[in-house]
């Protein structure tokens, strides 16, 4: 199995396995599905936190209005009153206003937090650095983990306008956000490989041989966006270590030189005819009269 790195830009993403044989035109697909797929993970996780801290999401025409303006305009939040966290809530404002304010209590929140925490680290990008391949059913396992705990803690249900329950039913609208900017569509997905594009019309073993141990650093890149930039040649970890060794050295020849005196020359134990004279008999004359 070919080792496959991918990496967003210069930034580490995740590891994945493929056959050698493998179609390019399904490698990339799979290679973007789980890319999204771990977007959608810290979407949700995001909104969970500040599930966990201000409740459910407010009607879009309640959002932002102080409780005088919703008083004023008669605006009334039917689905806040249903969606009740089990225990009780606990009245916490959103400064914000995009959330009613009645967050679960402390035992609720921390169930939440608890699977934010195990689901983000399914995702994490450390696990690139542990070796641990990223899997979409592992993507699907912590979705559906975070899916259980909201549903252990709002047993009725999130409000079909929140963007919790939205992402759970693939409903979710990210144009003209930020986050819709850094999804990538399966069909406008690009692979690049040593400044090449890994073309779909291809193998996998087309590029990189028949080496099934093969371990290679792939960039997953929006069509029309031009080749990312290459790989250094020496990792920033590896070049922070060579600049801390030249440093040290320039030091160490810096006390060298500040340390060289020559005025040791001059002791009886640097003298190197010394046991010359003390095999002809000729040590301490002194010539001097008595």
């Amino acid at each position: 199995m070919v080792l496959l790195h991918v990496k967003r830009g210069d930034e580490s993403q995740f590891l994945l396995q493929a056959p050698g044989s493998t179609e390019l035109e399904e490698l990339t697909v799979q290679v973007a599905r789980v890319y999204n797929a771990r977007l959608k993970v810290q979407r949700v996780c995001s909104e969970m936190e500040e599930l966990a801290e201000h409740g459910v999401f407010l009607p879009p025409n309640m959002q932002g209005l102080t409780d005088d303006q919703i008083e004023e305009l008669k605006l009334r939040d039917e689905w806040g009153e249903k969606c009740v966290p089990s225990g009780g809530s606990v009245f916490k404002k959103d400064d914000i206003g995009r959330r009613n304010g009645q967050a679960p209590d402390e035992k609720m929140k921390q169930v939440l937090k608890k699977t934010i925490e195990e689901a983000k680290a399914i995702i994490s990008k450390k696990q690139a650095e542990a070796g641990v391949c990223v899997t979409m059913e592992m993507v699907k396992d912590a979705l559906d983990q975070l899916r259980g705990a909201v549903m252990i803690v709002y047993p009725m249900g999130l409000p079909p306008y929140d963007p919790i329950r939205m992402e759970f039913e693939n409903k979710e609208d990210l144009s003209g956000t930020q986050a819709g900017l850094s999804v990538i569509e399966e069909s406008e997905a690009q692979l690049w490989w040593a400044a090449k594009e890994l073309r779909r019309t291809k193998k996998l073993s087309d590029y990189v041989g028949k080496n099934e141990k093969t371990k290679i650093i792939v960039k997953i890149q929006q069509r029309g966006q031009g080749a990312p930039a290459r790989e250094p040649v020496i990792s920033s970890e590896e070049q922070k270590q060579l600049m801390l060794y030249y440093h040290r050295r320039q030091e160490e020849l810096k006390r060298l030189e500040e340390n060289d005196d020559d005025s040791c020359l001059n002791s009886p134990w640097a003298d190197n005819t010394a046991l010359k004279r003390h095999f002809h008999g000729v040590k301490d004359i002194k010539w001097r009269p008595r």
